[in-house]
């Protein structure tokens, strides 16, 4: 390649977009080991290289027409090609084996105690119906019909036919009490 021009290239470019396969023979036979070249050194693997560069001669000869000498030179040309087809391959090797160990990761069984998780549970149940056990009656309707029951501020307040505020007010004075007796920081 170092021995041709970049004219004599860039010309065997230019007719190779009008479809003239001679020339392209020729600038594939001086290009193509400077291109493999480059493409082995930045994917290591012969056979993935190859087919790399295949894939590179296969866009040259299609977007030949695209190609201007007045922007720059065949062989910057070919060069920028080859190198954005081999960083293109890393990337998609390398998002290949990210999803395959996201994968792998996912279905890793994962040690589970459940006689751990049923205690704790439970310990924490008995905190907290301790915690409730100090609320006001009124308090301890409104959060059980909030939290247990899953009303809105509003229904609760319905529910227990009281205005909105005061439902609020319980509720918010119930939280504080509950985060006090089970040592919750906020």
């Amino acid at each position: 390649m170092d021995d041709a021009p970049a004219v004599d290239l860039d010309d065997l470019l230019v007719r190779t977009a009008t479809g003239d396969q001679e020339a392209f023979s020729r600038f594939y036979d001086l290009t193509a080991a400077r291109v493999l070249g480059l493409i082995r050194r930045l994917l290591i693997d012969a056979a993935q290289s190859e087919e790399v560069a295949q894939e590179v001669f296969l866009e040259a000869w299609q977007s030949a027409p695209r190609f201007d000498p007045n922007k720059g030179r065949a062989q910057t040309w070919i060069m920028t090609m080859a190198h954005r087809r081999a960083v293109d391959r890393i990337r998609a090797s390398q998002a290949s084996r990210d999803r395959d160990t996201a994968v792998g990761i996912r279905d890793l069984p994962t040690a589970y105690d459940q006689v751990a998780e049923t205690v704790e549970v439970r310990v924490e149940h008995e905190r907290v119906e301790v915690a409730m056990a100090k609320l006001s009656e009124p308090q301890r309707r409104a959060v059980t019909l909030a939290y247990y029951g899953g009303l809105s501020q509003s229904e609760v307040a319905a529910e227990l036919g009281i205005p909105l505020g005061t439902a609020k007010t319980r509720l918010r004075d119930a939280m504080i009490r509950l985060r006090e007796e089970l040592g919750v920081t906020t």
